[in-house]
């Protein structure tokens, strides 16, 4: 296999059109559609938007950094690609947030999973929520669509052992595992898929839709904050945008004005949202920044005789279910995958410091790591969090972890261990503050039956952020309508993933591709009369 060429590099020779914003911005421009991002929403939009004529700008408030950067190494991919380098979490710190901040997004950095939405995850929606046209079959040709596009494939080559013995403990229990569909070409099968693929095998937005929008004509500014919206009688009048460096700081006070017919937010769960609350768009029901919802995930490490190697090779490719479909008046189910174990995330997800942390670590090469997805939002006791902003204008998260949502990480990290003892495990460390090696399966189970499960003693992260910004078929229950416009700016339209009423219960990039592949396709319409298709 030979390195895909750079797609950015070839673009920008032949005179794409970008502009870096901490080396300066106009003082105005225009243009038919503004968006606000370059992630899975955004480059799905952008797409469609340049097929059917019209002029696009993409406002990322990240760096542009492509293949030709990606080294593999954790040091500079944190810093470079993730929102807060890395570090973002929740309000009490309870809970660590993996989002991307870069061209791209997320989607630069995820790895790879691609579900569509949940039959039961689309039932509650229609039922719940009022969105009659979420049903199974009239998503169905958007989300082939996205699959075409992004080649969404089941992975054909043979797990890494990280992920073998999930499937492994799964079927010695009597449980069913399968394959996952992952969104890659020509994959080299390197384990760094979080870290950016340095050989553009992964179908990402900064390879597929970015590059196909540049083509048509759209501009991209990177390193470009969008600060608020200008809001007069429901509609929008302008976007005010700032250029920053590297770390967010503003370069100066020049303020860049965009002007456009129509304006898409963009940004992912929390930015989205934060943006329209600087904006102070209206609220009247207090729903911005609300019902967001995280996947919030549970971790168990364990120790096998023989070499695991976890960070090599596809980082997720097999998943059970089998814990998921719990009734939704019931205790919260949760989807069991692998955990790439690469050394800077293995020394978080192992706990501790010191001598402790090192003694962990002297059996890293023989370490698998599982993790939980709970499916929140779908119960009264998992109403998710609300995104606030601080005194800076910058957002901030505040989940509660609810003693419900906590019981799901017990029955999780009680699930995991048993899976691990029956693949094989030497030793089951839980990742919860007062978790300890086990040597048995018994010993595990009786333990952690004793756990306090309280936020800051139970480990817990997420990479799913989702919500805040939810559709609905009313303005009472959402902020936007089922075709993505806001309820009451009428020429401002949201197409990520904070449109969820619910998590997904399943990585969500692909839920977030089919549903803006057909609202995009309809502001185009409505726009231009053009009918257009993603593939």
């Amino acid at each position: 296999m030979s390195k895909l060429p750079d797609p950015f590099r070839a673009g920008l020779e032949r005179g794409w059109k970008t502009t870096h914003g901490a080396q300066g911005l106009p003082d105005k421009i225009s243009c038919d559609v503004v968006i606000v991002g370059s992630g899975a929403g955004a480059g799905i939009t952008a797409e469609v938007l340049t097929k059917a004529g019209l002029d696009v700008v993409l406002i990322e408030e990240g760096p542009l950094k492509t293949s030709s950067d990606f080294n593999q190494k954790e040091s500079e991919a944190y810093g470079d690609l993730y929102q807060e380098g890395g570090t973002r979490a929740t309000l009490d710190k309870a809970i660590t947030l993996m989002q991307g901040r870069c061209v791209g997004g997320t989607t630069v950095i995820n790895w790879t999973s691609s579900f569509r939405t949940p039959p039961t995850t689309l039932q509650y929606w229609q039922d719940k929520f009022g969105l009659k046209d979420f049903t199974v079959e009239s998503m169905a040709p958007w989300f082939a669509q996205a699959e075409r596009r992004l080649n969404m494939l089941p992975w054909e080559m043979a797990p890494n052992t990280n992920n073998e013995l999930l499937r492994t403990g799964a079927t010695q229990l009597g449980i069913e595992a399968h394959v996952i569909p992952r969104n890659v070409k020509g994959c080299w099968n390197l384990g760094s898929c979080g870290l950016g693929c340095p050989t553009n095998a992964k179908q990402s937005m900064l390879v597929t839709t970015i590059p196909a929008a540049l083509d048509a004509g759209a501009r991209l500014f990177h390193q470009t904050r969008a600060e608020k919206f200008e809001i007069e009688n429901g509609e929008v009048k302008a976007l005010l945008c700032v250029g920053v460096t590297g770390n967010g700081t503003p370069v100066s006070d020049k303020v860049m004005r965009v002007t456009a017919k129509h304006y898409v937010v963009a940004g992912g769960a929390i930015n989205s949202p934060a943006l329209l609350k600087r904006s102070k768009a209206p609220d009247p029901h207090d729903l911005l920044g609300a019902r967001t919802f995280l996947h919030p995930v549970a971790f168990s490490s364990s120790v096998f005789g023989h070499k695991i190697e976890g960070w090599a090779g596809a980082p997720q490719s097999i998943y059970v279910d089998h814990f998921l479909h719990q009734p939704l008046d019931g205790p919260i189910g949760y989807k069991l995958e692998a955990t790439p174990v690469h050394p800077g995330l293995t020394s978080k997800l192992l706990g501790n410091i010191g001598a402790t942390l090192a003694a962990r670590y002297h059996t890293y090469p023989n370490t698998q790591v599982m993790l939980a997805l709970m499916r929140d939002g779908f119960h009264p006791e998992s109403e998710g969090g609300k995104v606030f902003l601080k005194l800076d204008g910058s957002p901030i998260l505040h989940y509660p972890l609810t003693d419900y949502v906590l019981d799901g990480f017990r029955r999780a990290l009680l699930t995991m261990a048993e899976l691990q003892f029956a693949a094989g495990a030497k030793t089951v460390l839980p990742m919860h503050e007062q978790g300890k090696t086990y040597q048995s399966w018994a010993e595990a189970k009786a333990s952690i039956a004793q756990f306090d499960m309280k936020p800051q003693l139970t480990g817990a992260g997420s990479a799913h952020i989702m919500g805040g910004c939810n559709m609905a078929g009313t303005e009472q229950q959402g902020v936007v309508r089922p075709d993505g416009v806001h309820w009451h700016i009428k020429n401002l339209s949201v197409h990520d993933g904070s449109l969820f009423p619910t998590s997904i219960g399943a990585n969500p990039q692909l839920s977030i591709y089919g549903t803006t592949n057909r609202m995009a396709t309809q502001l185009a319409k409505r726009m231009t009369g053009k009918d257009v298709v993603l593939a």
